[in-house]
């Protein structure tokens, strides 16, 4: 096919990316045009090994799908240093996929990759969006409410200064209008405590710039209001982000660890199990990353979603209609405006 040739949005997935590359992901492309009913029409465009992709496509023998494939000799593996995407392996898929992105040949661009490489490439070959310091990558929290907390950063940026987390907080806010639909999400300063006189010279910079914003700022947040819900935008430093991600990230697992064992230490315990997996299942459903289609990857000039590498199909598909979601709604040229128009000005 031809990809000069853009009759559809164009999706292209990093078909080598992720750890069970390239079955789930082309598993995941396939199911996301077999779903996509809530979307117009659109194309993947799959990068990578062209016959282990084929042979992937084969295997699944799918009976309509509207793809493309872009062939690519080299993966960024998950061991690689972030450079080596740029300067040693320009002819991997997530160069390339990238690439194609900066030159306009595709919409949006998705990889389950190297997270590093992902963000070191696409700010080199897409550039930033005006007004942004530092891009930021983002993680959505399941809560006690209907919708998920963004956290803004889980690991781009490990030193931050306070424009850079005001910068978070604006990107946060209008990513979140626009996915989730509420008018004037609130954003949370994650800090050792609610006083306005607690944390870092950084924090404290920060709160008074946030404070002093148009952004529905609700003050500094604990912790645990990550989870509770308590503000929908939650900006930090990429070394917290990554921690608190990390720690959420284990907690799923314990949970059904403790599940397993006490069914296992008797029939009784067994039987209540079994009586409250439907009502489990769809707890659990709620706090699986799985359901929020990757992460999104803000500032950088094009559409960018992020996946774990153990991405499952069902992941890779709702990572495609996360990335032709954010591609409707122009989100880059939302965020631009944003930070131009003097978001910061003071409140009257």
């Amino acid at each position: 096919m031809d990809l000069l040739r853009k009759k559809y949005t164009k999706i292209a997935v990093d078909a080598m990316g992720g750890d069970f590359a390239p079955l789930n992901e082309v598993n995941g492309s396939i199911l996301a045009y077999q779903n996509k009913d809530r979307f117009t029409d659109f194309e993947i465009v799959l990068i990578g090994d062209e016959n282990k992709i084929k042979e992937a496509i084969k295997n699944y023998k799918p009976k309509n799908f509207n793809y493309s494939i872009v062939h690519a000799e080299d993966v960024v593996t998950m061991h690689d240093e972030p450079t080596s995407a740029i300067k040693r392996k320009k002819n991997s898929s997530l160069y390339k996929g990238l690439k194609l992105l900066a030159d306009g040949y595709v919409d949006a661009f998705v990889s389950a990759g190297n997270t590093g490489a992902t963000l070191s490439t696409a700010t080199i070959l897409l550039g930033r969006i005006e007004g942004v310091s530092r891009p930021t990558i983002g993680s959505f929290f399941p809560t006690v409410g209907r919708f998920p907390t963004l956290v803004l950063d889980v690991g781009a940026n490990i030193d931050v200064k306070p424009k850079y987390l005001y910068e978070f907080a604006v990107m946060g806010t209008i990513y979140f209008q626009n996915m989730f639909g509420i008018e004037n999400p609130k954003v949370g300063l994650l800090n050792i405590g609610e006083e306005e006189t607690k944390g870092s010279e950084i924090l404290l910079t920060t709160h008074k710039i946030l404070k002093n914003s148009s952004l529905n700022f609700i003050g500094n947040i604990e912790g645990r209001d990550v989870l509770l819900g308590t503000a929908d935008v939650v900006v930090c430093d990429g070394l917290i982000g990554n921690i608190v991600l990390k720690f959420a990230e284990s907690v799923l697992g314990l949970f059904k660890s403790k599940v397993r064992n006490y069914a296992k230490k008797s029939i009784v315990n067994a039987l209540k199990v079994a009586v409250l997996k439907p009502a489990l299942r769809n707890i659990l459903k709620d706090m699986d990353y799985q359901q929020y289609g990757g992460v999104p990857l803000l500032g950088v000039n094009g559409v960018v979603i992020i996946g774990h590498g153990k991405s499952s199909p069902i992941a890779i598909q709702n990572m495609i209609f996360t990335a032709i979601e954010q591609v409707k709604r122009d989100i880059n040229k939302k965020i631009e405006r944003a930070l131009n128009i003097n978001f910061v000005e003071k409140k009257s």
